[in-house]
């Protein structure tokens, strides 16, 4: 019998499962901090993915995903989309237009886009440059999806960039 809860059923949890991508399910009591996220799921706080929503224009969303040790440079970021102006969404917006919570929003499972399709994923370089596996919201607070980043860059057709900056 494991001492882990059970994980709970999320679409996040349902669309990895459906993936066919290897990942680890890992259910654990609430966390505070980066620090204690990455100790909960035995992994460095670089390995812990922030899926950060980014608002590019009306009804025109993106993911971006970051890893814990750095954050959004909005320079780069606007750069690499050639946009002069972005803002992230109030946590009402990102939750109506994601069907997430601010603190377990995750590319997978998220709502589409008006259109019908995913939104676009941004994920930063250093995700797929560093070794080691990295550990994504799964849609719930306290789960989180362990994978290996050149899959998780694959299913989600995520276009890799250098769009981070240390934090």
């Amino acid at each position: 019998m494991s001492d882990q809860p059970e994980a709970p059923d999320t679409p996040a949890i349902r669309a990895l499962e459906a993936s066919g991508i290897d990942h680890e399910v890992t259910v654990h009591g609430p966390v505070r901090s980066l620090e204690e996220a990455a100790a909960a799921r035995g992994l460095d706080p670089r390995q812990i993915l922030k899926t950060l929503v980014v608002r590019r224009g009306e009804d025109d969303y993106l993911f971006v995903l970051v890893p814990g040790d750095r954050q959004i440079s909005w320079p780069k970021l606007r750069e690499h989309l050639g946009v002069s102006r972005l803002s992230m969404p109030d946590k009402d917006v990102a939750k109506d237009v994601t069907g997430y919570e601010r603190g377990t929003i995750t590319p997978f499972g998220s709502l589409p886009s008006p259109a019908g399709q995913p939104w676009p994923v941004i994920a930063d370089a250093l995700i797929v440059s560093r070794e080691g596996p990295v550990s994504i919201g799964a849609g719930a607070h306290g789960a989180a999806a362990t994978v290996h980043p050149a899959q998780l860059v694959e299913e989600l057709d995520a276009t890799v960039a250098d769009v981070t900056e240390p934090t």
